[in-house]
């Protein structure tokens, strides 16, 4: 059984309802980050699942220089400070250098270190030293026995509240795939573990320059971690992802988000009645 985790009001591990961690992939504007958090918090409400709101200040890592990075910190994360006061929920955002954590930390409940990061272990302690919960994505490069060592690093500053999440495995070039061992695997270690659903499916640079994906795969392979064993749910959604500033190839469509969460929440309870 994994170690609970408390993030605001809300308890991750430990036998814990599942909790979803969603949203868009990175702040394009105020509009559009309140019509995800409004609508995915309704949703959430319906099914009574727990919910963390999802949005990146910047993308730091881009396959592109002409990529879109973002809108500007400040101005992300005061719209960001404005979601978790309008609509009461906890945030979590990813932190890319020590020189951003302090400012990050001000505003999210949950300070998110990226897959590529995943190893620097001065920017796991300095996220560890806010005091807030840290979700760490596993690196595609990483086995999942491994993470137990970068989150060990987060608890060697007095931070226990440590997450890991599994989003996909490198596999050749331009192809990711997800090893659900590695939800077990990772789960051993004593840390509540997350499965992103939505980057796991990314082609990075799989449409030359920019990352490509399949997001046809989104609900399988989100049932599929639903019936392995989870303790949250991680995926991203916009109103338009064909539209979207970063990861369009990859975010759910938001008028799809009830249904998915519906079929995730009905095998995760599947599962808990069968291991009981």
């Amino acid at each position: 059984m994994a170690n609970e985790v408390s993030v605001g009001k809300l308890r991750v591990g430990n036998g814990q309802p599942l909790v979803i961690i969603c949203g868009p992939c990175v702040v394009e504007s105020r509009e559009l980050t309140f019509q995800v958090a409004s609508e995915a918090q309704k949703i959430v409400k319906k099914l009574a699942l727990p919910f963390i709101f999802k949005s990146s200040y910047k993308k730091a890592n881009r396959t592109s220089g002409k990529s879109f990075v973002g809108i500007g910190m400040d101005e992300a994360l005061k719209i960001l400070a404005e979601v978790k006061r309008e609509f009461g929920l906890p945030v979590l955002t990813d932190v890319h250098s020590e020189t951003e954590v302090r400012a990050a930390a001000d505003v999210a409940d949950v300070l998110q270190i990226p897959a590529f990061l995943c190893r620097q272990t001065e920017l796991l302690q300095a996220a560890g030293r806010t005091g807030k919960a840290i979700n760490i994505k596993k690196g595609q490069f990483m086995a999942p026995e491994d993470m137990q060592l970068q989150a060990e690093k987060v608890r060697e500053v007095g931070n226990g509240g440590v997450m890991l999440t599994e989003r996909g495995t490198s596999f050749g070039y331009h192809n990711l795939i997800v090893d659900m061992r590695s939800l077990v695997i990772m789960r051993q270690s004593g840390y509540p573990v997350i499965l992103d659903s939505t980057h796991s499916l990314q082609l990075p640079g799989g449409e030359k320059d920019k990352t490509g994906g399949q997001p046809e795969y989104i609900f399988p392979i989100a049932r599929a971690g639903a019936a392995v064993g989870i303790d949250g749910l991680f995926l991203e959604t916009h109103p338009d992802p064909a539209r979207a500033l970063s990861d369009a190839s990859t975010q759910l469509p938001l008028s799809l988000l009830e249904s998915l969460l519906f079929q995730v929440k009905r095998i995760d309870e599947s599962r808990r009645e069968i291991v009981q």
